[in-house]
């Protein structure tokens, strides 16, 4: 799948926390760093995601904020 998205991190499923609608999924990107994504319960089970699944974290964001 190709995407316009140039910022996509590959990285491992580390843990799902199902909820409601959104589930939470935590993924490892190595070096230390984990990024969390709150997806439907419904995108979890059509990529029928596991811990331990090797993903692609795509980030496409009109606007990044920094904060100190």
């Amino acid at each position: 799948m190709k995407l316009s998205a140039r910022n996509q991190i590959p990285g491992r499923v580390v843990s799902i926390t199902p909820g409601a609608v959104n589930g939470t999924v935590k993924v490892d990107i190595g070096s230390g760093s984990v990024v969390t994504s709150s997806i439907t319960e419904e995108a979890i089970v059509d990529l029928a995601l596991t811990e331990g699944d090797e993903v692609t974290v795509v980030i496409k964001a009109s606007d990044v904020l920094i904060a100190k």
